[in-house]
């Protein structure tokens, strides 16, 4: 990997285009180097991973809201959704919006966290409609994705996006792109404007994630995939786009970051260096925010330890600055602690998660966030007794290099009414690469089957898992095929009817 640094530079340097980020970033897009056997097994294993949620969300109605959008902009080649016959065949940047919403919908696939945070999985919507739409094999994919990866996860380690407000999907906007051009095979110059292009339309605010949080944190990642499909599709054409878009003078960095005089350092492979970022990202077990993973199999670990749970004084959560801050009392949030939230808000709740995983033992990816599990008397009295507060040696090991100190866990300090203190800490959780129950393809096809069932025929699941065994071998006919069917009375499909199909009315 080689470092490079990125800052604001003015007009009136005229900065070369091999200098600037977007062009590197598309250097190593339009680099033809192999994908490595175990990067070729890991996308596998993120394709089964992102079927697997949306075949749990496929009936809610933010997911059937976008599949509706999209059933209304069909084209004859086109692309499958999630739940449709294979035959029903959808413009790619719609597939690739209903598709994205559908993955990220329960907040339940891989996650990887740095500088910033980011679902590296998000990727897969956008580059897999596009493949088959534009009639691309496996091995085509899979380069794609390994692009995809590599490009987010090298931002993500480079360039932090939430102190400054700004959400994530800033850098998943240029790395669907540039997965996009590898997947084409497209020239450096066309893959660095779609870049910046992408960067341009996908800058959006952390507000999504922050007070009454909407849907809107499904649609998000949606939204960056179709932007960047639709940005590689103009710049095709011959268009440009504003540049350079991180170093430019009114750009990026100057002006929704650090400042001016701010520098970042990216790292990026070097020519002919494999794109093998994917093995540094992990997902979840559980479906909820990732700092609370570890938290969730801490509480089940502790939960027995604690005779009687009414007797809890209180529980203090020693954790990373960011568990604080985003999802802890650290955020100065009352939605957090609010009975009445959404979903999205719970989701974003480490003391309402870890409440609910020492009453339960575990964490179901729908019973823990319905209205009336969250408002049992008992599990708001538990829950408003759990504070969190910043410990600089799990912010320090947050933010580690290091692979096997890096961690997103915490210490918890339990404090009953008569003085006992009881306390544990776990570092990673069980599901991640370093943890007690390390998921690999038996774990992502099982957790599949139980999110999969009673919505997906088992023949359906069947052979949607044997397409993916053979990835690199699958034709451009087998690729359309890499979706599933729904039973047609699961897919929560309602009555309401938007712009696009007025007239159907």
């Amino acid at each position: 990997m080689k470092s490079h640094t990125v800052r604001t530079h003015k007009s009136s340097e005229n900065l070369p285009r091999v200098d600037q980020l977007a062009w590197k970033i598309a250097e190593v897009a339009s680099d033809p180097v192999a994908v490595e056997p175990a990067v070729i097994e890991m996308i596998g294993n993120r394709i089964v991973d992102n079927a697997a949620v949306a075949a749990a969300s496929v009936a809610r109605r933010p997911v059937a809201s976008a599949r509706a959008q999209a059933m209304a902009h069909p084209f004859k080649r086109g692309s499958t959704v999630f739940g449709l016959p294979q035959s029903q065949r959808i413009s790619p940047e719609w597939a690739a919006w209903a598709n994205g919403v559908a993955v990220r919908e329960l907040d339940f696939h891989d996650t990887f966290l740095a500088a910033d945070y980011s679902h590296p999985g998000d990727n897969i919507p956008p580059i897999l409609a596009v493949a088959q739409h534009c009639g691309l094999d496996g091995a085509a994919l899979i380069r794609g994705l390994a692009t995809g990866y590599e490009v987010q996860v090298d931002l993500v380690k480079g360039i932090c996006l939430h102190e400054h407000k700004i959400d994530h999907i800033a850098h998943l906007g240029p790395s669907a792109a540039a997965g996009i051009g590898t997947l084409l095979n497209l020239p450096t110059e066309t893959i660095y404007q779609a870049v910046q292009q992408a960067l341009h339309v996908t800058t959006t605010t952390r507000q999504s994630r922050k007070g009454e949080i909407s849907s809107w944190k499904a649609y998000a990642p949606a939204f960056a995939g179709k932007m960047a499909i639709e940005a590689v599709d103009r710049v095709m054409r011959g268009e440009g786009a504003p540049s350079p878009a991180w170093e430019g003078e009114d750009g990026f960095i100057a002006y929704l970051l650090s400042g001016p005089k701010a520098e970042y350092v990216v790292p990026l492979p070097e020519k002919g260096e494999p794109k093998k970022a994917i093995l540094d990202t992990y997902t979840k077990e559980h479906s909820a925010e990732y700092q609370s993973q570890a938290l969730i199999d801490l509480a089940r670990r502790m939960g027995p330890k604690i005779d009687d749970l009414s007797q809890i004084e209180s529980i203090v959560i020693h954790t990373s600055h960011h568990t604080h801050y985003v999802i802890g009392t650290g955020a100065n949030d009352p939605q957090k602690m609010d009975p009445k939230a959404s979903r999205e808000t719970l989701d974003h709740s480490i003391m309402y998660i870890f409440a609910v995983g020492l009453e339960d033992g575990g964490w179901h990816h729908q019973k823990s966030y319905a209205p009336e599990r969250a408002a049992r008397p008992e599990t708001v009295a538990l829950w408003h007794k759990i504070f969190t507060v910043e410990d600089s040696r799990w912010t320090e090991r947050y933010h580690s290099r290091d692979p096997k100190e890096k961690a997103f866990g915490a210490r918890v300090v339990v404090t009953l009414k008569d003085g006992r203190k009881i306390s544990d800490e776990m570092a990673v959780a069980d599901a991640h690469p370093l943890g007690a129950r390390p998921f690999a393809r038996p774990q992502y096809v099982a957790k599949f089957r139980q999110l999969a069932e009673g919505v997906i025929h088992p023949d359906e699941q069947k052979r949607f898992l044997a397409l993916v065994e053979r990835l690199p071998d699958l034709s451009d006919q087998d690729l359309v095929a890499l979706s599933f069917m729904a039973d047609p009375e699961r897919t929560g499909d309602n009555n309401a009817r938007g712009i696009f199909d007025w007239w159907s009315k």
